[in-house]
C-alpha cells in the first residue's frame, strides 16, 4: 500500500541543481546582525559571514565547534566565534565541481573514544569518489586518520557525491553515496554509487545487511535507487532514519529509510529532465517505496536535523531541512510516519547547507550566498 503524497508549488530555476555549488565570501560582521520572520518568531543571529562552501557542522565535548568547507578546510569555533584556526592533517579532497571535503559527525561514544568521521570526494587517479574516514585529534591535529569506505567504482563526473553520515542506537554507520550520474547503475548491486550504506563504525560489514552474503554484490549497501541524498538523520526516539535527497527537475524527495528498500531513481520520479522532456512516466511502481513528502518544483534539501530541544515551542519532533535553491528552512511535521504540514522558516536566508543543533539545545544553520553561520533565537528566552 502507498504512501500518501503530496504536492508543494513554487518557482525554481532548473539549473540550480544542476550547476556546482557556489558561494561567496562576504565582508566579516563587526556585530550580530538579527533577521525577524514574522511566521514562527525565529530570529537569526548572524555569528559569522566568511564561509565560501561550508557543509557539515558538529561540536565537541571541550566546547569547540567544527565547520567543513568544501575546499577541503575544517575551520574551529568556540562561544560562537570563529577562532582564527582550522584543523591540520586533514586528508586531500578533490574540491571539484560538487565535490570536496562534506560531512563530519562525532562518534556516539565520542567522549570515550575521540572518534570523529567524515565524508570527502577522494581523488582516485584522473576521478574522484565518496569516501569515509575517521581520525582522533590532538588539539587542532589530525591524528590516527584512518579510511573505512571508499565507493566502487570511482568515476571522473564532478556531480551527486552524498554524503552524510548517522549513527543508530546500536552504534551502525549509515551513509549516502550519490548515483554520480550513473542513473541506471543505482538498481544493480556491483557498484555503491546511488545506495544507502551500513557498516560498523570501524568499516567492517554487518553480517544481517541484506545482501551481504550475495555473491557480486557490494555488502555494504543497505538501500538501493536513490539521486543524491544530501540529508539524513536518525531519530532514536522512534528507531528511524530519515533521508532528503534531490530531484532532477522537480522530485525532491523525505525519505523513510527501510532495510532492503528501492528507492526508485531513475525509473519512478515525481520530476522531469532539465530540459522538461519526460525522464520516467512512472511515479510508482510495484517494488518500489514512494517518498512520504516530494516537492516540485525543486527546493534543494540538504542538510535535516530532527529537533529534540525544548527551546522552540512547537517544534520538538519536526524536521528541518535545509533548502538550497529556494533560499530557506522548511520545517516539516509528521505524524508517525505521515506528513502533516510545512513552514518556511528563514525565508532567503541564503542557500541553506546544513542545520543541527548544539549540545545546549539551540538550533544552527550554515549557508552559502552569502556564506555565514546564523543561531536561531526562539521569540521567548
Amino acid at each position: 500500500m502507498y504512501k500518501s503524497l503530496f504536492f508543494i508549488p513554487a518557482l525554481l530555476a532548473a539549473t540550480v541543481l544542476l550547476s556546482p555549488d557556489r558561494g561567496a565570501r562576504q565582508p566579516a560582521a563587526t556585530s550580530a546582525i538579527v533577521t525577524d520572520t514574522t511566521d514562527s518568531g525565529i530570529t537569526a543571529e548572524k555569528l559569522y559571514e566568511e564561509f565560501k562552501n561550508p557543509w557539515g557542522m558538529t561540536w565537541l565535548p571541550d566546547g569547540r565547534m567544527l565547520v567543513t568547507e568544501r575546499s577541503g578546510e575544517i575551520l574551529v569555533f568556540r562561544n560562537d566565534k570563529f577562532t582564527g584556526e582550522k584543523l591540520t592533517g586533514v586528508p586531500e579532497v578533490l574540491s571539484k565541481g560538487q565535490g570536496g571535503l562534506m560531512d563530519i559527525q562525532l562518534h556516539p561514544d565520542h567522549q570515550k573514544n575521540g572518534w570523529i568521521y567524515i565524508s570527502y570526494a577522494k581523488p582516485v587517479g584522473d576521478s574522484a569518489t565518496t569516501a569515509i574516514a575517521r581520525f582522533r585529534l590532538k588539539g587542532n591535529q589530525v591524528t590516527e586518520l584512518k579510511g573505512l569506505f571508499v565507493a566502487q567504482p570511482a568515476l571522473k563526473a564532478n556531480i551527486h557525491f552524498g554524503s552524510r553520515i548517522v549513527f543508530d542506537k546500536n552504534k551502525f554507520m549509515y551513509f549516502s553515496v550519490g548515483e554520480r550520474g550513473t542513473q541506471p547503475k543505482v538498481w544493480e548491486l556491483d557498484n555503491d554509487h546511488g545506495k544507502i550504506h551500513r557498516l560498523y563504525d570501524d568499516g567492517r560489514v554487518p553480517k544481517d545487511n541484506p545482501h551481504s552474503d550475495q555473491p557480486g554484490a557490494r555488502p555494504s549497501i543497505w538501500t538501493i535507487g536513490h539521486r543524491n541524498p544530501q540529508g539524513m538523520v536518525y531519530d532514536a526516539a522512534t528507531d528511524r532514519i530519515w533521508a532528503v535527497e534531490h530531484g532532477p527537475k522537480g522530485g525532491d524527495e523525505l525519505n523513510l529509510v527501510q532495510k532492503g528498500k528501492n528507492y526508485g531513481w531513475p525509473k519512478t520520479s515525481y520530476g522531469t529532465n532539465y530540459n522538461g522532456s519526460v525522464l520516467t512516466e512512472n511515479k510508482e511502481l510495484p517494488g518500489v517505496e514512494n517518498p512520504v513528502r516530494y516537492w516540485v518544483p525543486s527546493i534543494g534539501p540538504c542538510g535535516m536535523m530532527l529537533v529534540t530541544s525544548n527551546r522552540y515551542p512547537g517544534w520538538k519532533g519536526n524536521l528541518l531541512i535545509g533548502a538550497l535553491a529556494h533560499r530557506h528552512i522548511a520545517r516539516v511535521e509528521l505524524n508517525g510516519t505521515q506528513y502533516v504540514s510545512e513552514e518556511k522558516v528563514l525565508q532567503d536566508i541564503g542557500r541553506v547547507r546544513q542545520v543541527a543543533q548544539s549540545p545546549d539545545g539551540y538550533i544552527y544553520a550554515i549557508t552559502e550566498g552569502p556564506g555565514q553561520l546564523v543561531k536561531l533565537i526562539p521569540r521567548q528566552q
